[in-house]
Formats: structure tokens, C-alpha cells, sequence
């Protein structure tokens, strides 16, 4: 079996486990998210997806930070973790965080890789630094910001040849709109 294929279905497998444990608000899924990141971080690099590889490092720190934050919240659900929507005031500091990532990944990546891509590996990965950060805050917009990536994703993956992988964001990208639609009525603010 190609190596390509055996990485894509761990990956698929680990990444339904994670977004239906996602979707439901379950702490597990920083366990899943803690090794789901080994796996695609390998087929990303082999795929030369270099931004895409570099994030898995991304994801294994966010996912210890919102497990953490997760954890300790109070029994009671406080603001702090409560599904709640992104306040207003943190739009343009989001939108700075991800501009400023983009930037810096593109030029990383057009001046020290290969990358044959590296417009749209940067964006997916600046848009995914932001999404993970809106995650750890059970923010519900992050669901629309993880479409935005899903979508671009089938078609970065579909172009490395990587179709198992670029199904998988297939299906997330119609879960990102089921998980939207969930989590805006559950939210508190």
C-alpha cells in the first residue's frame, strides 16, 4: 500500500473522530487533535505542503492550550467558556493575527521552499492559527472561518493529488456549516 493512501486514511479516520467530537463541544477532541497532527503532518510534508506541515506543530500546542482551558473551566459554564459568539472589538485583531501569518508564511515559503503553492498553503494556514484560537474560546464563528479553509483545502489537495485527504475537508466543509448552525443555538451571548 502507498504510503500516501496508508497517511490519508489514518487521517480521514482521526479527523471524523475529531470534528463529531468538535461538533458535539466534546473535550476529547484535544486528545484526537493531539495525534491527528502526526499523521497529516508527515503526509504534508511527503505532499510538500511545507505551511500545512509546519501547522501540525501549531495544532499539537493549541490543542494542549484549549484542553487545558477546557479543563478548567468551572463545572458551571462561565462566559469564558461558554459557546458564545466573537465579540465585535476582536475582529480587527483577528484579521491583523491572520494577515500578518499569511505574510510571513508566503514570504517563508516562496523564499526557503520549494513550494509550488505557497499562496494558498499560506492562507489556509493563516486562516487555521485563527480558527484554533476561536476554537479554544468556543467562539461559533469559528466555524465559518474552518469553512472558508475547507473549502480552499479540497482544492489545494485535489491539485497535490492527496483525494482522500481533500474528501475529508469535503465533508468538513458541510460539518462547518451543520456546526455553525448547532452552536449559534447553543450560544450564550
Amino acid at each position: 500500500m502507498d504510503w500516501k493512501l496508508i497517511l490519508q486514511i489514518a487521517g480521514v479516520v482521526l479527523g471524523l473522530l475529531y470534528l463529531w467530537l468538535e461538533y458535539r463541544a466534546d473535550i476529547r477532541l484535544w486528545i484526537v487533535g493531539l495525534i491527528m497532527p502526526l499523521v497529516h503532518g508527515v503526509l504534508y510534508y511527503k505532499s510538500g505542503l511545507y505551511a500545512d506541515c509546519s501547522m501540525q506543530v501549531y495544532y499539537v500546542l493549541a490543542g494542549l492550550y484549549g484542553w487545558l482551558v477546557w479543563r478548567n473551566a468551572p463545572k458551571k459554564q462561565s462566559k469564558a467558556v461558554a459557546i458564545g459568539h466573537t465579540p465585535l472589538r476582536l475582529i480587527p485583531a483577528l484579521a491583523g493575527v491572520y494577515a500578518a501569518a499569511h505574510a510571513a508564511l508566503y514570504l517563508l515559503l516562496t523564499h526557503f521552499t520549494n513550494s509550488t503553492v505557497p499562496f494558498w498553503d499560506a492562507m489556509t494556514t493563516a486562516l487555521s492559527i485563527v480558527a484554533m484560537w476561536m476554537l479554544s474560546r468556543k467562539l461559533v464563528e469559528q466555524w465559518l472561518v474552518w469553512l472558508v479553509v475547507d473549502v480552499i483545502t479540497v482544492g489545494l489537495y485535489l491539485y497535490k493529488e492527496i483525494p482522500l485527504t481533500a474528501g475529508l475537508y469535503a465533508l468538513y466543509s458541510a460539518l462547518a456549516v451543520a456546526g455553525y448552525l448547532r452552536w449559534r443555538k447553543q450560544a450564550t451571548v
